[in-house]
């Protein structure tokens, strides 16, 4: 049996994990990636980053080239949505300007550009890790074993495998959850130009919420989310469409129809579950086992309620990688001994929680606003959202420092 030993060692090469690979390699410090997919998971749909996550990807060295591909969303169109945030009638639109950077980019933008500034050999693909281990009883390193029986033996090791993280699993921490909500998501291709510009549209109406954003001159992205969905309309992404079609077609506009109804055939996603982690289980949950830790959705999964997935999982990244530098600075060199890797990332998670668990709080109390039928409920949620500055959009303009 082929047993391997390495520092670093990273599980999962989505946005996190390659984030956080190519932080640690602007440091100087090695870490090798697996992947359990045979390719990168570029995807076909596209993700928001905002003003936050511009400012790690400036960190990152990558944040000019990814600006060339992704229009500047400008302004927020919020309509009907009053009635849930205000508790205003009627169908009442406002354009506001949008406070800071905000982008939609192409998943496989992101991902590819990431994996391009990463040393060759840093990621290993066909790689599915199918159990973890403690290395010794003091739960310094770990010993991972892969589908094909190889063992890897890290010094360090670091889960940024998603909702349903293997990584999170060997940490104890409890399985996240799954929102009541169906959500359709899609590209749709406007050869001569979308008449959109740089505005981000929101639409609120009963049991269906709305967004609308463009990507490039021809390429916008849109999603639908869906409380309570008849079971019929969930057995696949086209009776899904269809469905979401029959909702819309008598509240929207016409180009809005236009859009849902044609899409790029290969962009359209169904999401049956929204997973996300409550803030309690963020606040009171043990993220690190001796020098094992997670980052991304792996830690704190919140759905799309906010935008915040990707951005967030991008700050996790500097900061996991300032704090292992750190460490490594102690030693007077990159070589990182284990009892100075445990301590870098009991300080990232301390530096990490309070800001994930007011974000979770906002996600949550905003999904809770979207969803529940009861007054009463929805009070409490409104709210929360108004101390914690959803409406000002005030988590965007966090900053986690410098790499």
């Amino acid at each position: 049996m082929e047993e391997e030993v390495h520092g670093i060692v990273i599980v999962g090469a989505g946005i996190c994990g390659l984030a956080t690979a190519l932080a640690l390699h602007r440091k100087g410090i090695p870490s090798l990636v697996l992947e359990k997919s045979e390719t990168l998971r570029t995807g076909v749909g596209s993700i928001s980053v905002q003003a936050n996550g511009w400012r790690v990807l400036e960190q990152l060295g990558i944040a000019a080239e990814l600006r060339e591909t992704a229009t500047h969303v400008t302004e927020h169109k919020l309509s009907r949505i009053h009635d849930v945030l205000q508790h205003e009638q009627g169908n009442k639109s406002v354009v506001v300007p949008v406070r800071g950077e905000l982008r939609w980019l192409k998943r496989k933008d992101l991902i590819e550009t990431m994996a391009n500034n990463i040393p060759p050999g840093a990621i290993r693909f066909s790689c599915h890790v199918t159990a973890i281990h403690p290395a010794n009883p003091g739960n310094q390193g770990a010993v991972l074993t892969t589908l094909d029986g190889t063992i890897v033996r890290a010094k360090a090791l670091i889960g940024c495998d998603g909702s349903n993280s293997m990584v999170a699993k060997y940490l104890g921490l409890s399985p996240s959850k799954p929102a009541p909500c169906m959500l359709l998501r899609g590209l749709t291709r406007y050869p001569h130009g979308h008449p959109l510009g740089t505005c981000f549209l929101r639409l609120k109406y009963k049991d269906f919420f709305l967004g609308r954003a463009p990507v490039t001159n021809n390429l916008v992205n849109f999603f639908v989310a869906i409380w309570h969905p008849s079971v019929d309309a969930t057995k696949d992404v086209h009776t899904m469409k269809d469905f979401v079609l029959e909702k819309l077609k008598d509240h929207c506009s016409g180009d809005i129809i236009e859009m849902v109804r044609d899409p790029d055939p290969e962009s359209l996603i169904l999401l049956t579950k929204i997973w996300y982690r409550p803030p309690w289980q963020v606040m009171f949950s043990s993220f690190r086992k001796g020098t094992t830790t997670v980052a991304g959705d792996a830690m704190h999964v919140m759905g799309f309620y906010i935008g915040q997935g990707g951005s967030t999982a991008l700050e996790d990244s500097i900061v996991l990688a300032r704090s292992l530098s750190r460490a490594a600075a102690g030693l007077g060199g990159r070589e990182l001994c284990e009892k100075k890797i445990s301590a870098a990332m009991g300080e990232y998670v301390r530096e990490r929680r309070m800001r994930l668990v007011r974000l979770s709080l906002e996600s949550f109390a905003l999904r809770t606003m979207l969803a529940t039928k009861s007054l009463l409920i929805k009070l409490a949620c409104f709210a929360i959202v108004a101390v914690l500055g959803t409406k000002s959009n005030k988590h965007a303009n966090y900053d986690c420092g410098r790499l």
